[in-house]
């Protein structure tokens, strides 16, 4: 496979970065092709400024219509561009990050605005003038996981756990980024405890890691429902007939019980 790994973590000696090491030597020696995107070692910028379109600064900027309009001239910015071309290389796609403040850092988040431009990320239209989104999109047909990082137990993340069900307080990302774009999403690797990973622990949980990456393009997806697959109205809204009496992020998955996705280790 072509694999895209994504990471974003400020300190080369972090737990997060050794995982990295790894998991990416494991992945080239099984045979697979990489193309990494290390966004702090790049500095990455993730403002959205108007320089990202070749703008008219004396012109008010609608950053979409901008977006695509330069997407389609080929005036982006150059680092846009070049990330672009790995999602399209890409048939997965690993995305890395310790979770700050119940979400992705900051530095993530601004490659997603400035990357996922409208006419790519979203925006796409059909012919019919239907919009492609949630299971269909630019990256329709690849993968996409979830490596993800955080202090708290493991417990603490279970379905009474204080700080929230791991996979509805990472449903923004996995429904709404990559599966609105298209691609299948998979359980996410969890690493709990990560700031106190007691010794002699790490070569047990890279080990583990590294399984799960072997099974990156067999392991069955989140079952999550697709936009156009019957089980939404003409409003977007859920049938009534299908998960009768669930409400919020679980209506919908396609199967009741999405917890059991989570891998947390």
């Amino acid at each position: 496979m072509k694999i895209l790994w994504v990471s974003a973590h400020p300190e080369p000696k972090s737990l997060n970065a050794a995982l990295r090491s790894d998991a990416l030597a494991a992945l080239r020696g099984a045979g697979h092709e990489i193309w990494t995107s290390d966004l702090y070692g790049m500095r990455w910028n993730p403002v959205v400024t108007a320089d990202d379109f070749d703008h008219d600064p004396h012109r008010r900027l609608r950053v979409g219509a901008r977006s695509a309009q330069a997407l389609t001239e080929g005036t982006l910015a150059p680092d846009i561009r070049a990330e672009q071309r790995k999602l399209d290389w890409a048939d997965a796609v690993i995305v890395q990050f310790p979770l700050w403040w119940y979400g992705m850092p900051a530095i993530l988040k601004g490659w997603f605005d400035r990357v996922f431009v409208e006419g790519y990320g979203y925006g796409l239209r059909r012919e019919n003038g239907s919009t492609r989104r949630y299971g269909d999109g630019t990256l329709a047909g690849k993968r996409a996981m979830t490596v993800v990082s955080f202090g708290g137990s493991a417990d603490s993340v279970g379905p009474r756990g204080i700080n929230g069900q791991m996979d509805e307080v990472l449903f923004p990302i996995h429904h709404g980024i990559f599966w609105y774009t298209g691609m299948s999403v998979l359980p996410p690797v969890l690493i709990d405890s990560a700031d106190r990973l007691p010794d002699g622990h790490y070569p047990g949980l890279a080990a583990r890691l590294i399984d799960r990456l072997a099974g990156l393009s067999t392991e069955a997806p989140l079952p999550f429902r697709a936009q156009d697959g019957g089980d939404y109205d003409a409003r977007f809204v859920l049938r009534e007939d299908r998960a009768p009496g669930v409400t919020g992020v679980r209506a919908h998955y396609a199967e009741s019980a999405p917890a059991t996705h989570c891998n947390v280790f």
